[in-house]
C-alpha cells in the first residue's frame, strides 16, 4: 500500500493533499485572496510559510496517518511563480531530508491533467487547461504531452482577473465576472483572437477596459461569451487533429459553467466525451500532486523509469514547459 504526501505552492493556494493506493484521503489547503489588486508574489509566499505547517497537518489528521507512514514526499517544481514555488521546494526537501523518504518533482499543469483523467475515468483526453498563467490544450501523442495549442500572450485567468480589477472587484475576479456575466443581454462588439489553435486576449482586454457607457453586466457577458468560444474552437480543432473523443477541462477557469456549457455542447455536436472534475480538483490543490507523484514513484519502482530527486537537483523550474516533461508512466 503506497501512500504519497503531495504540497502545491505555485501560486496563490498552498495545498497539501495525500493519496494512498488511488484515493484520496485529505487535500487540505489555505488561498492567499485581496480586496485590490491581484497576486503579489512576496505577499504571496509569506502567507505559504505561516499557512504550510498548519495545511500540513491538518492533511496528515485527515488522512490518519503519520508522516513517518508516507512512501514519498511530491511537490510542484514548476511552472509558476518563483518566490511561492520556493516555499513549496523548500518544505518538501525538509521533510524529504528529516523523514528520509524520496522525492518527486512533479509539473503542475500535468498534474492538472493527470487529476482530471484519473477522476473522469477518461483513457486518453484532450485537456483543456485554463488557470490564471496557464491556458493550453494538451494531449498525449508520440510519448510526450504535447501542447497543441495556447494563449500568445497572457493567460486567460489573469485576462479575466485584470478585467475584474480595472471594474473594482478585487482578486479572485472569475466568480465575480461570472456573476455579473449571468446578468448581461447586450453582446457588444470585441475582438476575436484565434490562430490555428493558438489565441490571444491581449485584445480583447484592451477593447473593453477602454468600452465607456455600457454596462459592468454586459461587459463581462461579451467577454465570457467571446473568450470561451475561442478556447471552444481551439478545442475542437486539437480533437479533431488528435483524432481524439475525450476532452477533459482543468483549471480555476473551468469552474465556469459557461465554459463547461459550451465545450459540452461541443463534444455533443462531434459525438465526442467532455468531462469536467468536481472543483475540488479544478483549482490548484495538493491532492493532485499527490496523485502525479503517485504515478511517477510507481514508474519508478515498478518499471525502473525516472529517478527521484537528489536535494541538489530539486531546484525549482519556474518556466518549465508541459512538453519538456519526460512521460515515464505511461
Amino acid at each position: 500500500m503506497t501512500t504519497i504526501l503531495g504540497i502545491e505552492s505555485t501560486a496563490h493556494t498552498f495545498g497539501a493533499g495525500i493519496v494512498k493506493d488511488w484515493t484520496v484521503k485529505a487535500n487540505e489547503k489555505a488561498a492567499y485572496t485581496t480586496e485590490k489588486g491581484g497576486i503579489h508574489p512576496v505577499l504571496a509566499s509569506n502567507y505559504h510559510t505561516e499557512k504550510a505547517p498548519e495545511v500540513l497537518k491538518n492533511a496528515l489528521t485527515k488522512a490518519g496517518i503519520k508522516i513517518e507512514e508516507v512512501d514519498a514526499i511530491a511537490f510542484s517544481q514548476g511552472p509558476g511563480l518563483g518566490p511561492c514555488l520556493t516555499i513549496g521546494a523548500f518544505t518538501a526537501r525538509y521533510l524529504s531530508l528529516k523523514y528520509k523518504k524520496p522525492l518527486i518533482g512533479v509539473n503542475h499543469c500535468i498534474a492538472h491533467l493527470e487529476i482530471g483523467r484519473g477522476m473522469t475515468k477518461t483513457e486518453d483526453p484532450v485537456l483543456l487547461y485554463t488557470s490564471g498563467a496557464n491556458t493550453q490544450i494538451i494531449a498525449y501523442q508520440e510519448g510526450k504531452y504535447r501542447v497543441f495549442g495556447e494563449t500568445l500572450d497572457t493567460g486567460v485567468g489573469n485576462m479575466i482577473d485584470t478585467f475584474a480589477r480595472h471594474l473594482g472587484l478585487g482578486f479572485p475576479g472569475g466568480p465575480k465576472i461570472q456573476e455579473l456575466a449571468s446578468k448581461g443581454k447586450k453582446m457588444l462588439k470585441a475582438p476575436y483572437t484565434i490562430k490555428g489553435m493558438d489565441v490571444s486576449f491581449s485584445g480583447i482586454l484592451t477593447h473593453l477596459e477602454r468600452i465607456k457607457n455600457e454596462t459592468p453586466e454586459d461587459m463581462c457577458f461579451t467577454l465570457q461569451e467571446t473568450v470561451f468560444a475561442m478556447l471552444t474552437e481551439a478545442s475542437e480543432r486539437a480533437l479533431a487533429h488528435t483524432e481524439k473523443n475525450e476532452l477533459v477541462l482543468g483549471g480555476g477557469v473551468a469552474c465556469n459553467s459557461r465554459l463547461q456549457e459550451m465545450t459540452r455542447i461541443m463534444c455533443e455536436e462531434r459525438k465526442a466525451v467532455c468531462k469536467t472534475p468536481t472543483k475540488e480538483y479544478l483549482l490548484d490543490n495538493g491532492a493532485m500532486i499527490a496523485w502525479q507523484g503517485m504515478q511517477q514513484y510507481e514508474a519508478i519502482t515498478k518499471k525502473g523509469k525516472g529517478k527521484f530527486l537528489t536535494i541538489e537537483k530539486s531546484q525549482i523550474k519556474p518556466y518549465e514547459r508541459t512538453d519538456d516533461v519526460e512521460v515515464s508512466w505511461r
